[in-house]
């Protein structure tokens, strides 16, 4: 029985750590070909992507999975089609698992309410809502580095939270494994107004307060569109103010992790010197990312 997965709202703390075990579990030395062997994966991706599209294909090749790939740009989208039009008729070649990216909110649980029986859909981005793949291996990154024991770590947050669907699972994420101290960091403009940070025990745009004695600091892409809606000023001072440098990383534990869902504005998000450094667990990431992919697609479609 196929199993959607649209947001980490959706799964309690014991179906989370279940995935994040699962995901542990998996070795490149393990043959999994027949675990979904024959099954059509389409990575519906209305939206560029590196990272996640390319880590769904390597889980579902890993998987035995027949893999196609679909890019909007390439489409007949750009001739006017709908996604829906786009997903019934993939759908309709006998595919059965489906990884969406779409810009607007929502927009992949409504293909899923169109969705046959036996049909999987996962969402890997929607809007600024939801990216719940990216909160698991965020998860698990935190985990291997971390131990299980998520109660007592102090996690910042630093950016762009009010236009971040990765900030929005990774909140969910924390909340249900039990994290208290979250502390979210950004300018103004660029925090959200709603409910989003209701678990944080923090909301500043002092970045040294953020900082301080945290066991995680995960940094976000400042998305430049920001700087023309006149959100953030400029490039070099957003740097200044909230970027993460090696001085700025010496106000948290001395051994505290530093993490990016990717892609990295060097010099603006982050210094070279940090995601390079000996702190930084951004390859670790993407790495995860992989294994819990595979983790996902078996619960959807295995």
């Amino acid at each position: 029985m196929s199993k959607h997965l649209l947001s980490l709202r959706e799964l309690d703390r014991g179906e989370i750590i279940a995935l994040l075990d699962r995901a542990s579990s998996y070795d490149e030395a393990i043959d999994l070909r027949q675990r979904l062997a024959g099954i059509g994966v389409c990575t519906l991706f209305f939206e560029p992507s590196t990272r996640t599209r390319l880590s769904f294909q390597r889980a579902a090749q890993r998987l035995g999975a027949d893999v196609l790939g679909f890019e909007a740009a390439t489409s007949s989208t750009t001739k006017g089609e709908t996604a829906l039009d786009t997903f019934k008729n993939i759908e309709a070649m006998g595919v059965r698992g489906f990884i969406v990216r779409h810009r607007e909110n929502g927009a992949v649980a409504a293909l899923a309410e169109q969705a046959e029986p036996g049909t999987a859909l996962i969402n890997a981005g929607d809007g600024r809502h939801q990216h719940p793949t990216q909160g698991l291996l965020d998860m698990l990154t935190i985990r291997d580095w971390k131990g299980g024991d998520f109660s007592q770590l102090r996690v910042a947050i630093i950016g762009d939270i009010r236009h971040s669907r990765v900030a929005r699972s990774d909140l969910v994420a924390l909340e249900k494994l039990g994290v208290t101290d979250i502390r979210a960091c950004g300018p103004a403009g660029l925090l959200p107004d709603d409910n989003t940070l209701s678990a944080c025990s923090m909301v500043t745009d002092d970045l040294d307060a953020a900082l301080r004695d945290a066991d995680v600091v995960m940094t976000l892409r400042l998305q430049r569109e920001r700087m023309e809606d006149g959100l953030v000023d400029s490039l070099d001072s957003y740097h200044r103010d909230f970027g993460i440098t090696t001085q700025r990383l010496r106000l948290a534990q001395e051994d505290a992790i530093v993490m990016h869902p990717g892609p990295m504005n060097r010099g603006v998000e982050i210094s070279d010197e940090v995601a390079d450094g000996p702190q930084s667990v951004i390859l670790w990431q993407v790495a995860n990312g992989v294994k819990v992919r595979i983790a996902v697609l078996e619960r959807a479609l295995g």
